[in-house]
């Protein structure tokens, strides 16, 4: 399986609270909520609906999971809800345990990198990792990660969490899409990872 990370950043990089004010206020985060809605640009909505056609397993760190389990399965009228809900998702924890609260969860035991490096090695459609900045640095780190698709805001926030803080790993990526939202003016860009 590939590991594929598919996130929200603004133009300096920050990934923190794109969906709400009161979604990640850790370090005094003030500016939650800076993403376009997808529901209010059609373009957006019809690239990340693309995805849900034939979904393969999601990957989440522990607070994203519980973000999204707190969420997502009280949705309706939405053609993600029913996606997210069917979809295995593994969590990688060290505070979690069996049994996970949402259907088709799986939790990773150990080491988050040392799991997802096993995960790596079987068949199957790519593991698409949501938010959970902390795990795609960990992951990162050990050259896990095969690909982004990133929706780049035209904001600039000034301050919150990072998904390529300074002092990270280098990595290299080859741009293979973009689709730009002329509504909203987000970015979709999609890159697969290079070897260096």
């Amino acid at each position: 399986m590939r590991i594929v990370v598919n996130n929200n950043v603004s133009l300096d990089g920050v990934m923190q609270a794109p969906g709400g004010s009161e979604e990640d206020t850790r370090g005094g985060f003030a500016h939650g909520g800076w993403a376009t809605k997808p529901s209010q640009d059609p373009e957006i909505m019809e690239a990340m609906s693309a995805g849900l056609a034939d979904p393969g397993p999601l990957l989440f760190g522990r607070r994203t999971y519980e973000q999204f389990h707190s969420y997502w399965p009280h949705q309706t009228g939405n053609p993600f809800t029913e996606a997210l809900n069917n979809a295995t998702k593994y969590v990688a924890s060290r505070t979690l345990s069996e049994p996970l609260p949402w259907e088709n969860s799986v939790l990773l035991e150990g080491d988050a990198a040392d799991a997802v490096a096993e995960l790596k090695k079987e068949p199957g459609k790519d593991v698409v990792v949501l938010g959970s900045g902390e795990l795609v640095r960990s992951l990162l780190a050990r050259r896990l990660i095969d690909g982004f698709v990133l929706l780049i805001h035209p904001v600039v926030l000034g301050s919150g969490r990072r998904m390529f803080p300074s002092g990270g790993e280098r990595a290299d990526l080859r741009l293979v899409d973009t689709v730009t939202a002329a509504r909203s003016g987000v970015v979709i860009a999609t890159y697969e990872a290079q070897t260096v």
